[in-house]
């Protein structure tokens, strides 16, 4: 009996098949705060992985903030929201990300992930038809696993084939269009103006995860509705704090009366622990500096115009990117591999993404950048980008630059 789990992890040999070719690139243990430059190993790396978009993880008065809450609060407020869990810090932060969004009310959870599970498997249910973007994050896919809807998958960003789905569906029936703000491989932004277009013209509801949007795009960084001038148009809007917002968590922000619903509904809220004092108390102040300091704003915007530029002159195909998030085209799973390892041997951390996750033929290296990089590193790891394709072979299968 001992040997059961044994035996029913036995054939998973993937991971163990990367270590042996010494080009594992998961789990990388970081020794140091997340910033432009970060430790690793005891080496000094540029970090061109990470969701900090505006910089704040190190932020001096967010870590002061989140000394002042534990300060008052202790270190976790034990229990769930629904009952012995909720803080004045997380109704004031609640009260902030509605005014923030445009909405009339939000409602915290413990993570992004939690925030689509509850929301998607609370709204639908068996004769209610969900219709996703086929890029949309797991998380997505889950929640709408346990909704025990119809899910309908549309190509990505294509408003043509959504609505021939949509066209399809019952009039009467609950249809709810989700789709990421900004597409956390890709970079591109959702086609919200068509989406909005076509909500109404079939009687869909719109839910966008801002995850990737919040603090990058729209009024002070207030996400892809904004960005659109779609506020009113889009019912939900789903964030999480751990890119722009410095912490950890998530929320969803719409109509007081879709709120006090899932306030009772969602599973993922009801039946897990609030948010700790420390990170509710760190968003708001990452909101407090996101007002005060737009120029963060562009400056981010400026990184990644330049490192976008720098990239195509060097004959790097990044894609359809539209945002901060730069997806560096390599197409093979082990070529991609050898780039990640041999940049961070050369002082580049970037994130692979091979298949399952996308087909081999797709696979690419994913870059984001951080309001508070210099030109300086962004040219220097361009130029070991180039330094390491030519030496693996790599620049064959990029968009040729100039000898």
């Amino acid at each position: 009996m001992r040997n059961i789990l044994k035996q029913k992890v036995s054939l998973f040999r993937d991971a163990d098949l990367i270590r042996e070719q010494n080009v594992y690139p998961y789990f990388r243990v970081i020794e140091s705060g997340q910033d432009t430059e970060v430790m690793l190993n005891g080496k000094r790396v540029l970090m061109f992985g990470s969701n900090s978009y505006l910089g704040l993880t190190n932020h001096p008065r967010i870590a002061e903030a989140a000394s002042r809450a534990i300060e008052k609060y202790g270190s976790g407020c034990a229990g769930s929201r629904f009952l012995n869990g909720t803080l004045d810090l997380h109704v004031e932060l609640e009260s902030r990300l509605a005014a923030y969004t445009g909405k009339e009310d939000a409602v915290l959870f413990s993570t992004g992930f939690q925030a689509n599970l509850g929301v998607l498997s609370a709204l639908a249910g068996r004769a209610d038809c969900l219709l996703l973007d086929e890029y949309d994050h797991a998380s997505i896919i889950d929640g709408s696993r346990l909704s025990f809807s119809k899910v309908i998958k549309y190509r990505h960003n294509d408003m043509e084939d959504l609505e021939h789905r949509l066209r399809n569906l019952p009039t009467d029936a609950f249809k709810l269009i989700v789709t990421d703000g900004i597409f956390s491989m890709e970079g591109d932004i959702a086609r919200l103006p068509e989406i909005a277009v076509l909500a109404d013209k079939y009687g869909a509801a719109i839910m966008v995860d801002d995850a990737h949007a919040l603090g990058v795009i729209g009024a002070n960084g207030a996400g892809t509705a904004s960005h659109f001038n779609l506020t009113q148009e889009t019912d939900l809007i789903m964030g999480t704090f751990s890119k722009s917002l410095a912490s950890l968590g998530g929320f969803i922000a719409g109509d007081r009366d879709v709120i006090d619903y899932l306030k009772h509904k969602a599973r993922s809220l009801i039946f897990s622990a609030s948010m700790t004092p420390a990170s509710t108390a760190s968003v708001i102040a990452a909101l407090d500096i996101i007002a005060e300091e737009p120029e963060r704003i562009n400056k981010l915007w400026d990184n990644t115009n330049h490192m976008t530029m720098l990239l195509k002159e060097n004959g790097f195909n990044t894609g359809d990117t539209q945002s901060p998030i730069i997806p560096v085209r390599i197409g093979d799973n082990h070529k991609t591999f050898l780039f990640t390892k041999a940049l961070q041997d050369n002082g580049i951390f970037v994130n692979p993404v091979v298949s399952p996750a996308v087909p081999s033929e797709s696979s690419l290296i994913r870059l984001s950048l951080m309001a508070t990089h210099s030109f300086s590193q962004i040219e220097e790891a361009v130029d070991k980008m180039r330094e390491t394709a030519l030496m693996l072979g790599i620049g064959l299968e990029l968009k040729k630059a100039s000898a």
